[in-house]
């Protein structure tokens, strides 16, 4: 029997979350609730195998193997793992230069 985690989303990411959803409903409320209720359950299916995503390569590079990343394109969805919990830490759009904006984040 696998382990289960429980997930929970820092203040951060559910902003992150928040103003992505907002930028997306002025143009489309319909398609806004869609893309909120898919990255929620598929970062609520963390809770069953969050070793399975790839750790963050950009950090990766820098020798920080802590944070692993579901992709749900465009964006990035930043995790760790602390016990028996899945702390969802940011919600970023890929398009944008993830090294810095991930160094400042979780380096800096």
């Amino acid at each position: 029997m696998n382990k289960m985690y429980q997930v929970l989303w820092t203040q951060t990411a559910q902003q992150d979350l928040r103003t992505i959803i907002a930028y997306i409903a002025d143009d489309n409320i319909t398609v806004a609730q869609r893309i909120y209720t898919e990255i929620r359950q598929k970062c609520g299916n963390l809770r069953q195998l969050p070793h399975q995503e790839r750790i963050v390569p950009e950090l990766k590079y820098h020798g920080i193997t802590l944070y692993r990343e579901l992709i749900i394109r465009p964006w990035r969805i930043i995790y760790k793992l602390e016990e028996n919990k899945v702390w969802v830490l940011a919600v970023i759009d890929g398009r944008r230069n993830m090294e810095d904006i991930l160094l400042n984040r979780f380096i800096l």
